[in-house]
């Protein structure tokens, strides 16, 4: 150990009971040691300057920056830093005033790896992949989803035909979109009410389970109220945007509420955009396994949103295997028997895409479509037939362009977007 940089501790070998953060620290005007002990300071049990009232017992708390390679550290804090089950208190330490010093220019945190201990005082998801596939009925492909669009404006009716036209052309899944929630033109209780009507009048015509994804987000109190009237009304499922709400609203929900939730990431780009600064998608996802969510957003490599395939990937797989090994941006982590999560592929996707999402990211995902399905201008069903007849075609074993020879709608959709590029 360094004195001059007391939490710095390059021979220290991590025990099982610590908490392991790797982070980038971009330094501002120091060294890089100095940057580094700052931060490790700051995160766990030191300040800016020796203070009478510490005691030596005090100090065997300290975290420990162990390794050091570049700009990258990884540091490590002892589990008794941490209250069990409390994801804001952990995001308030390792990712708290950490991120406001003057003595680093950019600080981003990577991905964490849990002691077993502290993460077994997690619920994680009540339901995951294996529970999704037996709610909906489907064994092995990828579920098909959409989101009702336009996301905002529709009245209470429009919006529900909207969702059933979807469901009997063939998504097992319709969701809200992130930003509505109760307006005046579509408020809450109408909407439950007559979307889950239809989600029952679509799975009764077509044979086939259906699920509605209802944005029960609010003030917590009115989020319980909204995910007792999903049950209430037959719903299997909620959605809840996990960023904006926050954490601790998640895990109020988890603990509160039997249906599947669904997980939104909405403003995550505010966090994670900047390759050098806040948090990354991976960290976010950590924690969201955790706290219990069963399905999440993360990507597609392709599409609208940002992201490329490997780090898709690297997210894909820490949500759904039980043992992850160590990448360039990642930790090893043993989720022990936490359940997987099940990830959803969504933003800017169409028919055309599915063959790329299925060869990269598996089948244990939900492609997710909106503007992909209600394209078409013979309406959203023609739409949602086009997207599962894609999923259909790479099961079979058969190419995009040979199945859409004898599959109307899938031929017009491969038609419709073929000059795009992403």
């Amino acid at each position: 150990m360094d004195k001059k940089f007391p939490f710095i501790d390059q021979g220290y070998k991590p025990s099982r009971n610590d908490l392991i953060c790797l982070f980038k620290v971009t330094p501002a005007g120091m060294s890089i040691n100095e940057a580094v002990n700052n931060v490790a300071l700051e995160s766990s049990v030191g300040t800016w300057t020796p203070v009478s009232s510490n005691k030596k017992y005090v100090n065997k708390l300290g975290a420990k920056a162990y390794a050091i390679s570049g700009n990258f550290v990884k540091i490590a804090y002892p589990q008794e830093l941490f209250e069990e089950g409390s994801v804001p208190n952990i995001l308030s330490s390792i990712a708290g005033n950490v991120f406001g010093m003057k003595c680093i220019k950019g600080l981003r945190l990577e991905d964490i790896k849990f002691p077993q201990k502290l993460l077994k005082s997690f619920p994680g998801p009540r339901y995951g992949i294996e529970g999704y596939r037996r709610i909906l009925g489907v064994k092995k492909r990828p579920l098909v989803g959409t989101i009702v669009k336009p996301k905002l404006g529709l009245k209470t009716k429009d919006h529900a035909q909207v969702a059933y036209d979807s469901w009997i052309g063939g998504c097992d899944l319709v969701k809200d979109d992130e930003n509505l929630s109760s307006q005046k033109f579509n408020p809450f209780d109408k909407r439950a009410a007559q979307t889950l009507e239809m989600c029952d009048k679509a799975s009764e015509e077509t044979g086939e389970t259906k699920g509605y994804l209802i944005n029960v987000t609010a003030e917590s109190m009115d989020m319980l109220k909204r995910a007792d009237l999903a049950k209430e009304l037959g719903g299997k499922f909620v959605m809840h945007d996990i960023i904006t709400a926050g954490f601790a609203s998640l895990q109020t929900l988890r603990e509160n509420c039997t249906l599947g939730i669904h997980a939104h990431r909405a403003m995550h780009g505010a966090f994670t955009e900047n390759p050098d600064h806040g948090l990354s998608m991976m960290a976010i996802a950590d924690f969201a396994r955790m706290a219990g969510v069963d399905s999440l957003h993360i990507g597609t490599g392709i599409g609208k949103m940002k992201g490329g395939k490997e780090e898709i990937q690297d997210i894909n797989e820490e949500m759904e295997m039980q043992r992850v090994k160590k990448t360039k941006h990642r930790l090893e982590q043993n989720w022990g028997d936490m359940k997987p999560v099940m990830s959803v592929c969504s933003g800017g996707i169409y028919p055309g895409h599915v063959p790329y999402l299925m060869r990269n990211f598996g089948e244990d995902i939900i492609i997710q479509a909106g503007g992909g399905i209600h394209w078409n201008p013979r309406g959203t069903k023609y739409g949602a037939m086009g997207m599962r007849q894609a999923v259909d075609a790479v099961m079979n074993g058969e190419r995009l362009e040979t199945y859409s020879k004898s599959h109307l709608e899938l031929r017009e959709a491969l038609e419709k977007f073929s000059k795009l590029r992403f």
